[in-house]
């Protein structure tokens, strides 16, 4: 009976083994096929274009063409989805966005950060606050107190309801001990036509990021007061942080960054991460980022788990507070 246990485990062993030879050496010949990347947001977009520019990067350096795909639907849960429920074998990948903390608060899904195998964080995008060129404030100061003096009176647009433009205002709001529900929220399809209802006196504020607002900023129609990030951002570096502003620490943006499937093996989720890094530090993805005004913020697997991580619970917080959690 020992000699037939110790053989039957001698077995076991011998074939666990082997079944790690065989994902190392699967790992190490990785990829031999061609990639899929998933993007839950439609083509066109900046968050397709950022992934449109790293999958052509990433291509050169694996060998292998890595195909973009949009599947969209569900304010982004049809993509998000899809990420997730693909098999964990390196060869569906996809870039996942800030919508991915805030969806599941609001039921919408039970998908979170835990849901993937982080990759990397390849951009971020801080809110700013915009008024128009000719409102009466110079300082957030001065918003502040004319929010506080006339609860209600004032509109903000930029997203849609719940959306990351909205919750950046509340959370700001709410960190400076005002209602949020003092600015009512006036839904748009986007920062544009929040924008543009902005310039055309629709709203007082409209809370985006710098790149969505530069084209009225540089036609002198909006101004930028503020920007909701730990360091001035370089498209416009004379707008102050709002800890300058306001000292408050409150920061949030749009950002995006590259996962898997949950359960990638560790070998080929290291081979991804080193070239999706070495896409980010190239001199291509620099000069487009710059370009486009989009912000740059590097983020290795275990910093982008971190990272969303607090975005999660900074969503949440806001979400409840302003009555969108369920």
């Amino acid at each position: 009976m020992r000699r037939a246990s110790f053989v039957v485990g001698r077995r076991v062993l011998l074939a666990g083994a082997a079944a790690l030879v065989a994902v190392g050496a699967h790992a190490q010949s990785y990829p031999q096929r061609p990639i899929t990347m998933i993007v839950p947001w439609g083509a066109g977009g900046g968050t397709d274009a950022v992934a449109r520019m790293v999958a052509s990067l990433v291509e050169k350096d694996l060998g292998q063409p890595v195909n973009v795909v949009n599947r969209t639907g569900g304010s982004g849960v049809v993509g998000h989805q899809a990420i997730a429920s693909a098999a964990p074998d390196g060869y569906t990948i996809g870039m996942i966005t800030v919508e991915i903390t805030m969806m599941h608060h609001q039921k919408l899904t039970d998908l979170n950060p835990t849901s993937y195998t982080p990759i990397g964080l390849v951009n971020l995008d801080p809110a700013g606050f915009q008024v128009r060129a000719d409102a009466p404030y110079k300082t957030m100061n001065d918003v502040l107190a004319a929010i506080k003096a006339n609860p209600g009176k004032f509109k903000a647009s930029g997203t849609g309801q719940g959306g990351i433009w909205h919750l950046a205002l509340a959370g700001m709001l709410r960190d400076a001990k005002i209602d949020p529900a003092s600015v009512p929220w006036v839904p748009s399809n986007g920062a544009a036509p929040g924008l543009q209802d902005l310039a055309a006196g629709g709203v007082e504020f409209v809370p985006c990021s710098l790149p969505e607002a530069r084209s009225l900023i540089d036609a002198g129609k909006v101004k930028s007061l503020a920007v909701m990030a730990s360091s001035r951002s370089a498209l416009y570096p004379n707008v102050p942080t709002l800890k300058e502003a306001i000292g408050s620490d409150w920061g949030t943006g749009a950002w995006r960054g590259i996962a898997a499937p949950k359960g990638l093996p560790p070998a080929i989720a290291a081979r991804l991460e080193a070239s999706v890094k070495k896409a980010y530090e190239s001199k291509e993805y620099k000069d487009f980022m710059t370009q486009r005004g989009f912000g740059m913020l590097w983020g290795t697997s275990t910093e982008f788990a971190s990272f969303m991580q607090k975005a999660d619970a900074d969503m949440k917080a806001v979400m409840t507070a302003v009555g969108i959690a369920k």
